[in-house]
């Protein structure tokens, strides 16, 4: 794992109920092309996930979402994907969907490690030979790019969709009075610092008009990357949570054409 944070500065309950909006799935049936699988990470912890499998040769996401959101809300993008001929696995968060636990900062990343672990032993006991790509979107950017930076020698590359850069801004930006709590920038954790360390295929995109993370945090993690093969692709019009319906085919364009050229 990469260098981290004492995570003790974030990880208590007026900071967490800013950071993670946790809700239950809707108990509707899962779709028929869609499968769910639970991974135990620690004693009595178990993380949702759901997967919308294609060609076991055609490239595989596995992807964190956003705040707010849980796996079951993939449902009809999951499909997208796979029309797109990719298989997209969706995380859930501890207390998201389907997982137990109440959610916080170190055990998004640990849990991020063990779903990795998970999903690697078995693409390769089930012979799925395609590409594994790790995808973050807005919180979900955290768990991708800490897992690029620490485990580069297990992904073909990294998608970021508005991806946040710098933490304390982010956390001022979502009303945490940061002077309060005697938190510095050298106290969080840094994505910009992390995907530094990371040389595979890069992907940003992010929205022209993000007002929650606006677009120059998609410019900073992309001028940090080290990547030869990397691309920043900015939506326009689009704000934090209108990528895909301003960019519809576009979206998923750029996301397969990137992946089918690295």
């Amino acid at each position: 794992m990469s260098k981290q944070t004492d995570f003790s500065d974030l990880d208590r309950p007026e900071i967490l109920n800013f950071l993670f909006h946790p809700r239950k799935e809707s108990g509707r049936d899962v779709p028929a092309f869609a499968l769910n699988r639970e991974i135990d990470t620690e004693k009595d912890i178990k993380i949702g996930t759901r997967l919308y499998l294609t060609d076991p040769a055609m490239p595989h996401i596995l992807f964190f979402h956003g705040n707010g959101e849980i796996a079951e809300d993939y449902d009809d993008i999951g499909s997208i994907y796979m029309n797109f001929g990719l298989n997209f696995i969706v995380v859930d968060y501890r207390g998201y969907g389907r997982s137990n636990g109440a959610p916080g900062i170190a055990s998004m990343f640990s849990d991020a490690h063990c779903v990795l672990n998970h999903f690697s032993d078995w693409m390769l006991q089930n012979q799925r030979k395609g590409p594994l790509w790790i995808m973050g979107r807005s919180l979900g950017s955290a768990s991708a790019i800490e897992l690029a930076a620490s485990s580069p020698d297990k992904i073909n590359g990294l998608i970021i969709e508005s991806g946040f850069a710098h933490t304390l801004p982010l956390l001022q930006r979502l009303g945490i009075r940061t002077n309060s709590y005697d938190i510095e920038a050298s106290q969080v954790f840094s994505n910009a610092e992390k995907i530094s360390q990371y040389s595979g295929p890069t992907l940003i995109i992010h929205g022209q008009y993000d007002q929650i993370i606006p677009l120059q945090h998609g410019n900073d993690l992309f001028d940090r990357s080290p990547a030869v093969k990397k691309k920043i692709h900015v939506i326009n019009g689009a704000d934090h949570n209108t990528l895909m319906m301003v960019g519809g085919k576009e979206y998923f364009d750029v996301i397969r054409d990137f992946i089918e050229s690295s």
